[in-house]
C-alpha cells in the first residue's frame, strides 16, 4: 500500500483506527496531502477492505495546530442540517468525534470532479457546465440560506464591519484604501438585513463540478450567522473570477444570478445591496491575505504560499479604489517610493530559501541537491544584503492619510491621487497583470 512522502507524517495507523467502526478492517492506499487550503490540511486516499472493495475518501484537519474557523463538531451539525435542506455536500463517513486521535478532523467520501477554478472557468470540457452553473450556484445558496438558524447551534454572529476593523487593527494593516472602503461601508450600510446561515466562502474553487455542473459545496469552516447577501457578494469578488469575464465567479452576470436567486429563494436582492457586499468582500479578502501571511510570519505554519499571499493585499486595495471610483493614476506621474508591507522582500527571500532547503532539496539526487544548495546560498546573500541596506524614505505619508480618513476627514483630489499612486506602485511590483486597461466591473 502507498504511503505519504518522507516529508509528511505517516497518519496511516490513525486513519485505520478512525475508520474501523464505520468500514471495518481496512488498509489505506494512495494517501496524499493535497495542495491548497490555508487553514486546513486535505488528504486524499482510498480505504480498501478485506474483500478488496475501495472507498474513496477525503480527510480534512486543522493545519499546523491552528483553528481559523468553525470547530469540526459544530460544522458536523451544520452539514447534517445542510443535507436536510437539500444542499449537495459530500457524505460524512467519520465525524469529529471519531477522529479525535487525528486531531480536529473529519473524513468524507471523495467525489470525483473538478475543484480547480481556472479549469472550471476556462476549460473546454466545462463549457456545458458553465451554461448552468450560475443558476445552480444560486439554488445552492438559497438552500443554504433556508437552513433554520436554530439548527446551526455554535455558529458565530458578528457585525461584519466591527470584525473587519478589529482584524485589520490586530494585524497592523495600515491602508488609506482600506480606510476609504470602511468609511463608505459604514455610510452606506443596508438596513435591516435578513439573518440566516451564511457559508461565507462560497465561490468557484470551493465547489466540486463536473461536465454537468455543480456536484457539491465544500469548505464550510468559515460559516456563520449573518446577512445571506454576503454569499452572493463574495461570489462576485474579482479575486474569485480567475481571469474569467463573468462578474459572477468568472462565469455569469449579475442579472442572471439575482434572477436565479429570486426564483429559488423567493427573495429579491437589489444590485445596490449586492454591491455593498462586493465591496465588503473585497476588503475582507484583503484582511484574509494578511491573516494567512501572518501564519507564516508568526511561525505557526512554514509556507511560501502563505507568505506570498501577504503581497496580494495590493490587489484588494486596487480593486477597492476602482469600486469607489477613485481615478486611476496619471500615466505621466513617476511611481512613488512606498512601503510594500508584509511580507517584506527579505521575508519573501527567507521563505523561498527555507522552502528550497527544507522541502525541495531532500527529495533530489545529489547533483540536483547541490544546485539547490547553491541557490539557497545565493538567496541567503540577497537576504543579508536587504537586511544591511538602509530603508528608503517613503514619498507618501500613508499612515497619516489613513489616520485622517479614519477621523472623518475628506481627502482632496491630490491626496486621493497619492493614495492611488501608492497602491499602483505596490501592485506593479506584486502583480502587474492585475492592472487592466479598464476598471473591472464589480
Amino acid at each position: 500500500m502507498a504511503r505519504p512522502s518522507s516529508n509528511e507524517p505517516d497518519i496511516t495507523p490513525l486513519l485505520i483506527d478512525a475508520l474501523a467502526e464505520t468500514l471495518g478492517q481496512v488498509e489505506i492506499d494512495g494517501l496524499v496531502l493535497l495542495t491548497g487550503g490555508a487553514s486546513r490540511e486535505t488528504w486524499s486516499f482510498d480505504a480498501v477492505d478485506t474483500q478488496g472493495t475501495r472507498t474513496p475518501l477525503i480527510m480534512q484537519r486543522n493545519r499546523g495546530g491552528t483553528s481559523l474557523g468553525v470547530a469540526f463538531d459544530v460544522e458536523d451539525r451544520l452539514l447534517t442540517a445542510a443535507t436536510r435542506a437539500g444542499v449537495p455536500i459530500p457524505e460524512v463517513v467519520v465525524g469529529a468525534d471519531g477522529c479525535a486521535e487525528l486531531g480536529s478532523a473529519r473524513i468524507t467520501r471523495r467525489i470525483e470532479g473538478e475543484t480547480l477554478a481556472p479549469r472550471i472557468i476556462r476549460g473546454d470540457e466545462f463549457a456545458q457546465a458553465r451554461l448552468v452553473l450560475t443558476s445552480q450556484m444560486a439554488a445552492a445558496l438559497a438552500s443554504i440560506h433556508s437552513i433554520p438558524v436554530d439548527e446551526a447551534e455554535g455558529l458565530a454572529e458578528d457585525d461584519p464591519l466591527t470584525q473587519l476593523r478589529f482584524g485589520l487593527d490586530m494585524l497592523g494593516v495600515v491602508s488609506p484604501a482600506f480606510e476609504l472602503a470602511l468609511r463608505w461601508l459604514e455610510q452606506n450600510r443596508p438596513a435591516a438585513p435578513r439573518r440566516t446561515v451564511v457559508h461565507s466562502d462560497f465561490r468557484v474553487g470551493n465547489l466540486m463540478v463536473d461536465q454537468t455542473g455543480l456536484l457539491a459545496v465544500l469548505d464550510w469552516e468559515l460559516a456563520h450567522v449573518g446577512d445571506p447577501i454576503e454569499d452572493l457578494g463574495w461570489l462576485c469578488v474579482r479575486a474569485w473570477r480567475f481571469g474569467g469575464e463573468g462578474v459572477v465567479g468568472g462565469i455569469g452576470d449579475v442579472a442572471s444570478l439575482l434572477a436565479a436567486y429570486k426564483e429559488s429563494a423567493g427573495i429579491a436582492v437589489t444590485e445596490d445591496e449586492l454591491r455593498w457586499w462586493v465591496i465588503a468582500g473585497t476588503l475582507r479578502w484583503g484582511m484574509i491575505c494578511a491573516v494567512q501571511a501572518s501564519q507564516h510570519l508568526n511561525g505557526h505554519v512554514k509556507s511560501v504560499e502563505l507568505v506570498t499571499i501577504g503581497r496580494r493585499i495590493a490587489e484588494n486595495e486596487h480593486d477597492l479604489l476602482d469600486l469607489l471610483s477613485v481615478p486611476r493614476m496619471d500615466p505621466e506621474r513617476p511611481l512613488p517610493i512606498v512601503d510594500h508591507g508584509r511580507s517584506s522582500a527579505s521575508e519573501l527571500v527567507a521563505a523561498v530559501r527555507d522552502h528550497l532547503s527544507d522541502r525541495v532539496m531532500p527529495k533530489l539526487a545529489k547533483g540536483d541537491a547541490f544546485k539547490v544548495r547553491v541557490a539557497t546560498n545565493a538567496l541567503a546573500m540577497v537576504e543579508r544584503e536587504l537586511a544591511a541596506t538602509a530603508p528608503s524614505a517613503f514619498d507618501i505619508d500613508e499612515p497619516g492619510l489613513a489616520s485622517r480618513i479614519r477621523s472623518g476627514e475628506d481627502l482632496n483630489d491630490s491626496e486621493l491621487a497619492d493614495v492611488r499612486a501608492a497602491v499602483t506602485a505596490r501592485i506593479l511590483v506584486s502583480n502587474p497583470s492585475w492592472v487592466s486597461a479598464q476598471a473591472p466591473e464589480w
